[in-house]
């Protein structure tokens, strides 16, 4: 691989850039390997400072995989002579950080208005038409969403489960219970705003 100089990179055994310098060039450049080596070297630390974030295992561990994505896809925004690649990194973990617990407010919110919503109908003695075209609607954008999304988010909306409970019930990995709850919320609330744009 051609590096624009005669100096001769430091490498391992295997042909990898060793020093951080050489990583950091290595990767501006696309070499893939060097991705995978700045993934080993530096993952530990975006995952740990999301971790100490977000105060969740599954959550910071996909911040971390959109942490090295992200960087990879925007690799022609990295100067090695403008600074450190962990330095670069870290930036845009902090970044990720944020979208996350954005994203999760907006997550709660949702749930909150849903729960609150159900917890309304269950006082009223008898189900007002609003009442029953709400669940009709709510009922009918659940349909649109796959399989496990519906699943995980009718447990959670009308069975009064946990994350964990789901986890348990279905067997499913607790980190994918998150996932599908929450591209299950984002695709659920999408529909309900262009049927609420549609009826306007």
């Amino acid at each position: 691989m051609s590096w624009g100089g005669p100096r001769v990179l430091a490498t391992s055994l295997y042909g990898v850039p060793t020093t951080d310098e050489d990583i950091a060039k290595g990767f501006a450049l696309g070499d893939e390997a060097c991705l995978a080596a700045a993934y080993r070297r530096w993952g530990s630390l975006v995952y740990s400072a999301a971790s100490r974030a977000l105060g969740d295992s599954e959550e910071a561990k996909d911040v971390a995989q959109q942490v090295f994505i992200g960087a990879w896809r925007g690799r022609a925004g990295f100067r090695p002579e403008r600074g450190t690649l962990p330095g670069w990194l870290m930036g845009i973990t902090r970044f990720k950080i944020a979208d996350a617990l954005d994203q999760r407010s907006r997550r709660r919110r949702d749930l909150e208005a849903v729960s609150a919503a159900k917890a309304e109908d269950t006082l009223v003695a008898e189900a007002t038409p609003n009442a029953i075209v709400d669940q009709l609607l709510v009922r009918e954008c659940l349909a649109d969403l796959s399989d496990a999304q519906r699943q995980v988010l009718e447990m959670t909306f009308f069975d009064d489960l946990t994350q964990m409970q789901i986890a348990e019930r279905t067997g499913l990995p607790l980190g994918t219970v998150k996932t599908h709850a929450r591209r299950g919320l984002i695709a659920l609330k999408r529909k309900m705003e262009e049927v609420d744009g549609a009826a306007q």
